[in-house]
């Protein structure tokens, strides 16, 4: 289904009934990322997903992003559809966008979950982010596949489930090359750790053991900067920790929103 907020027209599922429960996907891919959550979720939440700006079937508008104007977009998608509050789940490039958003709208968010994420990123980590938008922007999705699914999944999760990996790898090549360009660029600038103490929502941090991208490490960071939050480690998980190990992944979501 589709909606205009924000001066754009966005994509989003709205299913099961409860709680609402909203889900934002990472760089490069779409609303599909959480078919593996929907029927769990959907049993006690109305599960929210949406297409980010310039991924998926939402419109991709002329560049610059930033994570801001993210969190708005989907602060105007809540207000058109009616969701005066929501908990609110994030991964990767989601979960930067759910910090964006709980620091701008803290009255909109019940309990926060932001998974394999960071809230900061250092000059290597923002030139490699600038490297694949040149090249998004010059070459198209092709050249930055291989690699994207080789950070997000285990040499042994690619070797036992190739079909789930193929269907990554299809999403990432139909991503609009330049809504993927101007969204590496505002990931590129993301810089929130220093205003995570100002999270006062229910926090749980989620992490894949094997995350190589944004690592136990790193999440141990936002954890011990959230007050109060919670930290769970997904074993035997890359990036995609939601993919890789579903049962894992669903178990802590509802387990934690139910308290």
């Amino acid at each position: 289904m589709k909606l205009y907020a924000n001066g754009i027209a966005m994509n989003y599922e709205l299913e099961g009934s409860g709680p609402p429960l909203t889900l934002i996907h990472g760089l490069g891919l779409d609303l599909r990322q959480w078919r593996w959550q929907v029927p769990a979720f959907g049993l006690v939440h109305q599960v929210l997903r949406y297409d980010v700006r310039g991924h998926g079937r939402s419109d991709t508008s002329p560049g610059p992003y930033s994570l801001e104007l993210f969190a708005e977009d989907l602060h105007g998608l809540l207000q058109a559809l009616g969701i005066p509050r929501t908990d609110l789940l994030g991964l990767s490039m989601g979960g930067m966008i759910a910090q964006a958003f709980v620091l701008a709208h803290p009255e909109m968010v019940g309990s926060l979950i932001l998974a394999d994420t960071t809230g900061e990123y250092g000059p290597e980590a923002r030139r490699q982010f600038e490297e694949r938008a040149r090249v998004a922007e010059t070459q198209g999705m092709g050249p930055l596949v291989q690699g994207i699914v080789e950070r997000w999944f285990t040499p042994a999760f690619r070797q036992t489930y190739p079909l789930v990996v193929d269907e990554i790898r299809t999403t990432l090549r139909q991503t609009d090359p330049a809504g993927y360009a101007a969204s590496c660029l505002a990931v590129a600038r993301l810089d929130l750790t220093g205003r995570l103490h100002e999270i006062g929502n229910p926090t749980l941090v989620l992490v894949g053991d094997q995350d190589p991208g944004t690592p136990p490490a790193v999440a141990q960071r936002i954890h011990e900067a959230i007050p109060g939050s919670r930290l769970q480690v997904v074993q035997d998980a890359s990036h995609l920790s939601n993919i890789a190990q579903p049962d894992q992944f669903n178990a802590a979501v509802l387990s934690f929103l139910a308290q």
